[in-house]
């Protein structure tokens, strides 16, 4: 029996990053469905709609870069979690940042996980399976 495909928003500016972000998810980890946004003001226009467009449906992972252009990981992340319709949407800083600062600042603002962006490819994949299938497969959300 297979496993549903779950549904994942990678937010990050990196092109490279976010297509082997991308290709370790669909070829490698839990079955999902991934979009890619690659600024914090796509990511939030994507998710809470605009005055044109109505919210995409909800993913069920975000995958968020702490160190992004004009609006950084935790401004998304405050704007998530602000938002009744975001707010329990799990949310898992992967960055390559090992300031304790940052850590300390993402999960005071609502983070749910914070992990650091391995430099190998090996260890990169490894964890995002362990983090995606935590997410997607073993943690239970509450109803509604």
């Amino acid at each position: 029996m297979s496993q549903p495909a779950g549904r994942i928003l990678v937010v990050e500016d990196n092109r490279d990053t976010a297509v082997l972000i991308e290709h370790a998810l669909t070829k490698h980890c839990v079955p999902a469905h991934v979009v890619a946004m690659e600024s914090g003001e796509a990511a939030l226009e994507h998710l809470l709609g605009t005055e044109d467009t109505p919210p995409a449906r909800l993913p069920d992972l975000i995958l968020l870069d702490l160190k992004l252009p004009r609006l950084s990981g935790i401004d998304v992340l405050e704007a998530l979690r602000a938002d009744e319709r975001t707010r329990r949407v799990p949310v898992v800083i992967f960055t390559s940042s090992k300031e304790d600062s940052d850590i300390q600042a993402c999960y005071a603002a609502g983070a749910n996980s914070y992990v650091r962006k391995p430099v190998d490819f090996e260890a990169f994949t490894s964890a995002l399976e362990l983090a995606t299938r935590y997410w997607l497969t073993l943690n239970e959300r509450p109803p509604g």
